[in-house]
């Protein structure tokens, strides 16, 4: 064919150097992933995808099953049980890796039709051309911050661009063969993929407008009112799958089920059964008679649709696997109601798309929605035990397009008027009180400043024009901007760049592309959108895949403000689009020469042009984000979660709260086999009945978690709220629990539309057997005589909800027989007033009939330096944090600052100091300034402490030296928040970091005077007076800045 032919040179293929060149791209990606890769489990829901992975279970909603299938595949190839997290990362580095081959072969495609006119040969100068501007597109994308971040960790968005790479790719291989006998095979394969990839992120669903827009330029002579057509037909099909056929293909399974096993008696999943035999039927004879009659088009589409639900089928093993109650049973959807549920992820909530609330709409009723089943294994039935409800807004607070909408956190009103505006809408009187809506004003506001600026502006930008830092910021102009790299123009934005603080200015994750991937996706743009008819069709399609994959997530998610992570993950696809006209940029530069250049060889610019672009963005971009990207060396998830779980005594049960004290420790029991002793219980999902279900089973050698409510008092809808009415003085816990788990009538409020379980007094009283808890270790024998007779507890507040109902169930019948213990990081809230009887042990707090006195957050629990010492000096683990070439970033900073690593060691060194081991004490401050450095890890507040005790423990120099650096980090702050006009000085952000710097200035000033070091306290004072000059201070200075006046001269 011409197409592939070279001019002049008829020993030359295109094809083959085009697929040649595809596979240097993809090992030059597969390489950098594979050696950048985490070498185990990863934070958020890595540990949970390879512990469920490994095991084949069932994970968080809506599930992954064919990505833990083939994960599953990779592990089985991993040489150890601690390796085969490592074979998952590969295997995302590898589905990385063919992302970028098929991104290549799809710059290659479209540039083709730009440069090569049809039914002509190409040119050696077009082809260096050609594959020059498909080298550095898809080599672009290789290196984004996104990208690479999700190619490095067993997470779903690795597999999840490639499905989308390869679904892109086969419409244009389609389109090379539209014509041609059997070309339809192609579009059967993109159904294929379409299905196979349900079960591993919807995300590949958003390419289907484009593919749909390919089928109509390639079939069709294209017309504004065609255009329109087909571009409502893409959305209807694109709505079609996700809302009508992934879950309704399970909700008329549903509808069988009843039908068969409640209306006619017969066993549970009799009717599904029935329904796939008659789909599968249904489906044969259409396929047959659409062949049979010569219907090529309804012969397709049966056929697209068939292959769709096999790729589908995968979600079976999540019931199979379900059946068989596995450890991690999330959600447990093992029969067809509770898969429903659990696809269309209903646990999360819905938000509002086109028309609903505002954030402080007042509820005025709520109505019945559909059904709500449970499987009775009792009597062999379906029981409706409640129906889904839907609440009914005050009209005057709802309008279209709402994007602040959600009140369900305290502080989000806040934080959407600081991003929409204080709200100036009409004013209305709710049951006396007068409340002001939020305009469409502040709700487009917050839409562009928040959703569009903030959650995805910014994340593009990190990917072509560069990144300040991975700190997680909220607006404040010194975390997680993008920059550009270019002085000016980040200083437009950004304030004064030359005074950062080397704390800032050392990030890892300060990259600079100065903007150049953006200019050369701005020019590639232009270039295809002006290369005729072809350039404007394959235009619109790229453009179609950015949107959908970007700005219409961003519509679609409509995410309230403070999300608890950076979630650019999710816009992956647009950034793989937008790395397309990144390719074409080249191209446009290459022809630009040629036209300037009349008599130069188009070959050789081609060459030059490649070079240049390579090293200016690829490979600069390689450069720059190694560093923050690689994960090599880095074990500090797997360490974090093996020091929770040593922090524990044998056959311990553990209370947890979120993902990143729950999930990496699911790994280590389930993948590595560590201290699975251990029963973990999350605080989080102890809400739900299934998650109680599992608790009451055995797992691995861990006996069941002792819990006395029977399946029909904790079911969904049962219990879910318990309130407190005091009338009784006090009870001890154990008939507390026995009143709440009755169903007399007696233990019910009434005189309400439906009687209210609830507990009879505020003062719960857990008995003590003295002799037990010596015998059982809580409590060693010379502390016996503190044991106390019975711990009394008073509940706050006037409800319960079920978690801790079951937490105090579970309290009361582990009877002081098991060990209990809370984790360090989380709130006060889930310790349930118990902190006054913990007892810290490292990364958990251990319940102990022992009282200590009242004390803060960070202070709770008494210390037995013995087990503490042993635990922070001996069995914890530091994940190699402390090595400079190994990534830590702000999320292990965040996870470090949880888990209160620096104030357990602070603590436990006070109380050596208090028991005259003096050198001991050094030690265990010298150990965690060892492990977790500061220039890892960045310096908290704890460390001021550090100071003091190192003098008084007789270690000067140590002292001097901490002081030193904490003066010159704080010291640097001030000189960069007083460099800053006021436009950016007087921003909250800022303040805040100078108020913050000055007291640890005037902290450090006194230590060092008590501690009798005059000369380094005035040199500390010298030098931050040298900022604050009095004839230089700003009319807005506040007078507290001032350094302290030496009251001992």
């Amino acid at each position: 064919m011409n197409m592939y032919t070279i001019k002049d040179h008829p020993n030359l293929s295109f094809r083959l150097i085009n697929r040649v060149t595809g596979w240097v791209a993809f090992v030059i990606a597969s390489l950098t992933y594979i050696l950048t890769a985490e070498p185990t489990a990863s934070l958020w829901d890595c540990g949970e995808f390879i512990a469920t992975s490994v095991g084949l279970q069932v994970g968080h909603p809506p599930g992954a099953p064919l990505f833990m299938i083939i994960s599953r595949l990779f592990a089985i190839f991993a040489p150890s049980a601690d390796t085969q997290a490592l074979m998952i990362n590969y295997m995302s580095g590898l589905c990385s890796g063919f992302t970028i081959l098929f991104l290549f072969w799809s710059i290659t495609h479209l540039a083709r039709k730009i440069v090569v006119k049809e039914g002509e040969e190409m040119t050696l100068g077009q082809m260096f051309a050609i594959l020059g501007a498909s080298l550095i597109g898809s080599l672009t994308y290789a290196f984004t911050d996104t990208f690479w971040f999700s190619a490095v960790e067993g997470e779903v968005y690795a597999m999840s661009s490639l499905f989308t790479a390869i679904v892109f790719w086969a419409i244009l291989k389609w389109e090379n063969v539209a014509f041609e006998p059997y070309a339809n095979r192609w579009l059967v394969f993109i159904a294929y993929l379409v299905g196979l990839s349900i079960g591993v992120h919807l995300l590949n669903l958003l390419a289907i407008p484009a593919i749909v827009f390919v089928y109509y330029f390639k079939k069709y002579k294209p017309t504004p009112r065609g255009i329109v057509k087909t571009g409502l037909l893409s959305l209807v099909i694109l709505g079609f799958v996700n809302f009508m056929l992934i879950p309704g293909v399970i909700k008329i399974a549903g509808w069988f089920e009843l039908v068969f096993v409640n209306g006619m008696g017969l066993p549970f999943n009799t009717g599904v059964v029935v329904y796939v035999l008659l789909i599968i039927g249904a489906l044969t004879w259409g396929i047959r008679y659409t062949l049979k009659k010569g219907m090529p088009i309804w012969n397709t589409i049966l056929t697209c649709f068939m292959v769709i639900l096999i790729g589908y089928s995968s979600y079976s093993m999540v019931v199979i696997r379900s059946l068989s109650d596995p450890i991690i049973d999330e959600n447990s959807p093992d029969n067809v109601f509770s898969l429903l549920s659990y696809i269309n992820r209903e646990q999360y909530g819905e938000s509002p798309l086109l028309y609903g609330q505002y954030y402080n709409a007042p509820i005025v009723s709520y109505k019945d929605g559909e059904p709500i089943y449970y499987q009775n294994k009792e009597t062999g039935v379906y029981d409706v035990i409640g129906h889904k409800q839907i609440f009914e807004y005050d009209k005057r607070f709802c309008g279209i397009f709402p994007r602040m909408h959600s009140g369900s956190r305290p502080y989000y009103p806040q934080q959407y008027q600081a991003w929409g505006g204080k709200n100036n809408g009409p004013t209305y009187t709710v049951n006396g009180e007068s409340i002001t809506r939020p305009s469409f004003g502040n709700n487009l506001q917050y839409f562009f400043n928040y959703q569009l600026g903030h959650m995805y502006w910014r994340y593009f930008m990190w990917n072509f024009s560069g990144r300040q830092n991975d700190i997680q910021g909220n607006g404040e102009i010194t975390h997680g901007n993008w920059i550009t790299g270019i002085k000016f123009l980040d200083e437009i934005r950004l304030g004064n760049q030359d005074e950062l603080p080397d704390t800032l200015k050392s990030e890892k994750g300060y990259n600079k592309y100065y903007m150049l991937p953006f200019i050369l996706g701005l020019l590639g743009m232009f270039y295809q959108y002006r290369k005729g008819r072809t350039g404007k069709q394959d235009f619109s399609i790229v453009m179609m895949l950015f949107v959908l994959t970007g700005i219409a997530i961003i519509v679609y998610l409509n995410q309230p403000p403070m999300e608890p992570r950076e979630r650019d993950y999710a816009y992956a696809g647009s950034f793989y689009a937008f790395s397309i006209w990144i390719g074409l940029g080249v191209l446009s530069i290459w022809e630009f020469l040629n036209s300037k250049l009349k008599k130069a060889n188009t070959a050789q610019t081609a060459v030059a042009v490649t070079i240049v672009c390579l090293f200016a963005v690829p490979v600069n971009m390689a450069a720059q984000n190694w560093d923050d990207h690689s994960r090599a060396g880095r074990y500090a998830t797997v360490a974090h979660a093996k020091n929770y779980l040593n922090s524990c005594a044998p056959n311990a049960i553990l209370f947890t709260y979120g993902d990143n004290d729950t999930f990496p420790l699911w790994y280590a029991q389930e993948v590595e086999g560590y201290r699975r002793d251990v029963r973990i219980v999350n605080l989080s999902l102890l809400l739900g009945s299934w998650y109680i279900d599992q608790l009451k089973r055995q797992a691995y050698e861990t006996p069941a978690v002792p819990i006395s409510f029977k399946r029909n008092q904790y079911r969904e809808g049962i219990r879910d709220q318990v309130a407190i009415v005091e009338h009784y003085k006090q009870a001890t816990l154990k008939e507390v629990m026995e009143f709440v788990a009755s169903d007399l009538p007696q233990t019910k409020l009434t005189g309400y539309s439906e009687p209210i379980d609830y507990i009879p007094t505020r003062r719960l009283i857990i008995p003590v057997d003295s002799a037990k808890v010596v015998a059982n270790g809580i409590v060693k024998p010379e502390n016996a005589n503190k044991i106390l007779k019975e711990l009394p507890l008073d509940l706050k507040g006037n409800f319960l909800n079920k978690s801790q109902l079951m937490v105090l169930d579970i309290i009361a019948n582990a009877n002081w027989e098991r060990p209990i213990y809370f984790g360090v990081g989380m709130g006060t809230e889930a310790y349930l007033g118990l902190e006054k009887y913990f007892q810290l042990e490292g990364a958990a707090y251990r319940l102990v009939p022992l009282e200590t006195k009242d004390a803060g957050f960070m202070d709770y629990g008494r210390i037995d330096s013995d087990i503490l010492y042993d635990n922070l000096m001996n069995k914890f683990e530091w994940g190699n944090i402390k090595d400079p070439k190994v990534n830590i970033d702000y999320f292990h900073d965040n996870t470090i600052a949880v888990m209160k690593y620096r104030n357990t060691f602070l603590r436990l060194a006070e109380q050596l100091h208090a028991e005259g081991k003096s050198e001991k004490a050094i030690a265990v401050l010298d150990k965690c300034m060892e492990e977790l450095p500061i220039t890892q890890v960045p310096v908290d507040n704890t460390l001021l402490n550090y100071i003091p005790l190192y003098y008084t423990l007789g270690a000067t120099e140590k002292a001097n030296h901490l002081l030193l650096e904490l003066a010159e980090n704080n010291y640097q702050m001030l000189r960069y928040t007083n460099s800053l006009s006021p436009k950016f000085a007087n921003t909250a952000g800022i303040q805040q970091e100078e108020n913050i710097s000055m007291r640890v200035i005037q902290m450090l000033f006194e230590i060092a005077m008590g501690a009798g070091q005059k000369e380094l306290a005035h040199k500390i004072k010298n030098k931050v007076e040298s900022i604050y000059n009095p004839a230089l201070l700003r009319t807005a200075q506040p007078q507290s800045a001032a350094v302290p006046a030496d009251s001992g001269r």
